[in-house]
Parts: structure tokens; sequence; C-alpha cells
């Protein structure tokens, strides 16, 4: 994400005697790549300038967002954790010990069971308690059946307030709809402005391949030793960088609506698994809470129920167990339970159940799963925090500490290029005008027709690569003029 534009010369160490193939071939590529160098650096500059600023703010959201799942833990230690008992007590005990803190007519939408010694049971409320995109979790000691509290959960993920805040700040800046804009700007221009500076990084030709991958040293301080470390720093984040922003779009507006329609096409969405009972389920007469067992309390699902203990003892012979999610039954659809084990290797099998006789429905296995599918799975885990646990959250925060460095690093850049012979505030330029004119003809028609294709599918880049025209134009007119004049 260098801002620093000046042309380099080409140190490259040439062979005495090459042979003529060779020579012409690299002639070629050299003559390509001097046609493109100025086109690449002169958008790398634009980039850098005007999209480094949601970069930051994105990178230092994403970081503590990174930090939030260890927060977590220690903020709601108390809620999340108990005292490890000899013995736990069958899940309807504990799930009936929750129901007991919330009103009457208080609707339990699904149970997390203790997956480890010394972690309580969450059993998720749909309360006017909190917004309507959370759920009420209770959490209840699993040997004692003790609430030890209640708060807002929210998402498949169950992420508790404090990291829910702060994932909410990374994806909008709690502004809305109107502060995704920013997110998706960031991650649009992400894989870009990374990809371009690979190019530009490798394309310097150093005559020592090891100044690619390790910073130079020895040097004085000044543009050159801040070009080194940019460009190394630069070069090793790359992939995380195009990893990230590849996946943030999943999650975007208008580059999302392109990548589900895609996704759809190539038969790669997310498969679920299905609790439609056969014939729907007939309503119980008389109302009330018959057949619940006193284990569930309301539910839309209103007949005979096997209760929640021999559901989980179902789905564990099916071979779900682990991480857990058990979903309650509707009027038209039976249990659902679902693992959540999204660490490696992903534990995402699933297993509908009848809540009537407890015949298995369907079972939907993560090995089932299309290819596109279950890629998109792993890379949103990766990009969650959660794929290797606490590895993968230390990653990405040092991913994010050096997407800041390599920001403030090309701002340096910039800063040391600026004229120095007049006190007047001033700053680094860019590649002059016209680098699109060296393009040849033949290699500028793929070139535009790639980016227009790019801006029509991901609109937030395409939309802001065009201001960048219009501004590049809007300034060679001013710079015109005032030569004439």
């Amino acid at each position: 994400m260098t801002l620093d534009a000046r042309p380099e010369p080409d140190t490259s160490e040439q062979p005495d005697t090459p042979d003529q193939p060779d020579q012409t071939k690299q002639s070629a590529r050299q003559s390509t790549w001097a046609a493109l160098r100025p086109l690449l650096l002169r958008l790398h500059f634009y980039a850098g300038v005007l999209i480094a600023p949601f970069l930051f703010i994105a990178a230092t959201t994403g970081l503590l967002y990174a930090l939030s799942f260890q927060a977590e833990k220690a903020v709601y230690r108390y809620e999340l954790s108990a005292p490890v008992g000899d013995t736990t007590l069958p899940l309807s005990e504990q799930v009936a010990a929750a129901r007991e803190t919330q009103p009457d007519d208080a609707t339990v939408t699904a149970v997390w069971p203790s997956s480890e010694d010394g972690a309580t049971t969450r059993v998720l409320f749909d309360s006017p308690k909190v917004a309507d995109d959370a759920s009420l979790a209770v959490f209840v000691d699993p040997y004692t059946a003790e609430v030890r509290g209640e708060l807002a959960s929210y998402g498949s993920s169950g992420a508790l307030p404090l990291r829910a805040w702060l994932s909410q700040l990374h994806a909008d800046l709690h502004l809305g709809e109107l502060g995704r804009n920013y997110s998706e700007l960031a991650a649009s221009w992400l894989w870009v402005v990374a990809l371009g500076g690979v190019a530009l990084w490798f394309g310097r030709r150093r005559a020592r391949r090891r100044d690619l991958v390790i910073p130079t040293t020895g040097q004085r301080k000044g543009r050159t030793k801040t070009l080194s470390w940019h460009g190394t720093v630069g070069l090793w984040a790359a992939l995380g960088l195009v990893l990230l922003s590849a996946t943030g779009l999943t999650w975007s507006r208008y580059a999302g609506e392109s990548i589900g329609a895609l996704r759809s096409q190539l038969g790669g969405q997310t498969p679920s698994v299905d609790a439609t009972l056969a014939g729907g389920a007939a309503p119980a007469s008389g109302g009330g809470h018959e057949g619940h067992g006193g284990d569930h309390g309301a539910t839309g699902h209103q007949g005979p129920d096997i209760g929640l203990d021999r559901v989980l003892e179902i789905a564990r012979a099916e071979g779900i167990d682990g991480q857990l999610t058990i979903s309650l039954p509707s009027e038209d659809s039976g249990y659902v339970v679902r693992q959540t084990d999204k660490q490696v290797p992903l534990h995402l099998d699933s297993v509908a159940i009848d809540p009537a006789d407890g015949t298995v429905v369907d079972t939907l296995r993560f090995a089932d799963y299309p290819m596109l599918a279950q890629l998109t799975s792993i890379g949103i885990a990766a990009h969650m925090g959660v794929l290797f646990g606490l590895a993968n959250q230390l990653a990405l925060a040092a991913l994010m500490v050096g997407t800041l460095l390599l920001i403030v690093w090309g701002y340096r850049m910039w800063w040391l290029r600026r004229p120095t012979r007049d006190r007047a505030l001033s700053v680094g330029r860019p590649m002059p005008r016209g680098a699109w004119r060296k393009v040849p003809l033949p290699g500028l028609l793929p070139l535009a027709a790639v980016a227009a294709l790019v801006g029509w599918f991901v609109p937030m880049l395409g939309i802001s690569l065009l201001a960048f025209l219009v501004i590049d134009a809007a300034a060679g007119l001013v710079t015109r003029a005032r030569a004439g004049a």
C-alpha cells in the first residue's frame, strides 16, 4: 500500500552473454512491465491516498475484534464458567431452571449444552428484554442448575455484548446501512492494493532476491529504509490481506449480492438440514403446554414431545456431538441439532429429529457440502478468528498491526518526497499523468474490459475507480489552465 510513486531504477544483474532467444523474451517482458508499471504506480498512489484512511479504520476495528474473544472470556467469566462438579444434571432440569427466571410467556428458542468441563449451559429466549436481532441468553450451571446470569446473545456465534459491539463497530461503525459502505469500500480495494504492491515490489528486479523478503539493514534513516520495510512487510501480509478482502466481501451489501448470485449459479450455496415434518405438526386440542414435559416451555410446537434429553441422546447416536446448538421445534418443523465447532477440522454436521417419536427426519454432513460452500465456511471461520482458536486470533491481530504499519509507512514515504526548497506545505507527487497512453493497445483493451467487469461485480470498487479518473482528469485540466495562464 505504498503512497510513494517515484520510478525506481532497474538494478537487476544481467548475464554476461545471454542467448538471443532468452534476451528477446526478457526484453519483451521488460517492455510490457515498463508500460504497465507507471499505470500501476498511479493507481496504487490514488488508492493509497484516498482509500488508506478507510483501510486504517478497518484495520483498527479489526484488531479490536480479534482481541475481543479473549476479552469476552475475561469480562463474562462468571456467566461462562462454573465450578466443575461430579455429574451434570439432565438438560431438561437446566432449562427448567432458566425458565423459572423468565415470564410465563417467554419462548425458548435454542439450547447450547455445556460442551466442556466447567462451561455453563446457555438457554436462549425470544425476549423483549433485548434487541430484535438478539436473543436473551440465560447461563446455567450444569452441575447444580444454578442460574449464573443473563446477557444478550447475538448471531449464530453467540457473541456477547462486548464482542457484538466491537463486531458491529468493525462492520459499520454503528452507523447502520450508511456505515456499511465504509467497510465494503475498504474490502473492495484491499485486494487491489495488496496485489498491486506485490507486483511493484517484485518489479523492482533487485539484484538480491533476499532483499524482497527481508528488510535491508544498515541503511540510513529515510525513504529508502522505509520503503524496504513497507515492501517486505507488505509481501508477507499480502496473502492474508487478499483472503480477508475476499471473505469480507461476502458480508458486504452490494458485492455480497453479486457473490451470492454467483455462488448460487455455481451450486455453492451452503445447504441446511430439512426439519419439515411430514404433513406438518397438528396442534394439540386444548392448547396450553401439554406434551412439553416441562423442559422448554412455550414454542410453536404443541403436541407429543420426547424432550430435550432424548433428543440429545439421538443426536449423539448419529455422531452429532461436541459443541452443539439445539433449536427447538415449531408447529411444522422438528428439533434441529447442529455442531458449531468451527476449529479445524470443522464439525458442522446437523440432524433434524421428529419431536413426537424421535425419528431422524434428515441428516446433513459437512463432508456433503459443495466444495465451494466448504471453502466459504473455512474462509469465513478464519476471517472471524475461530478456525484455529487463539492462534487464529493472534494471527489476525498481527496482520492488522502490520496493515496499520504499512499505511503509516506509505504516508511517510509520501511526505518524505515532498519538495523542500520552500516552506510551503506540500506532499509527494504521483506518477505523471498519461501512463495509460504508454500501454500498447492490445494490452490496454483487455485491461479496460477486466476493470469494467470487476467494477460491475464489485460496485464500490467500480464507482470509486471512476471517481479517481474524474478527479485525475479535473486535476489535469486545472494544471493545464494554470500553465496556460
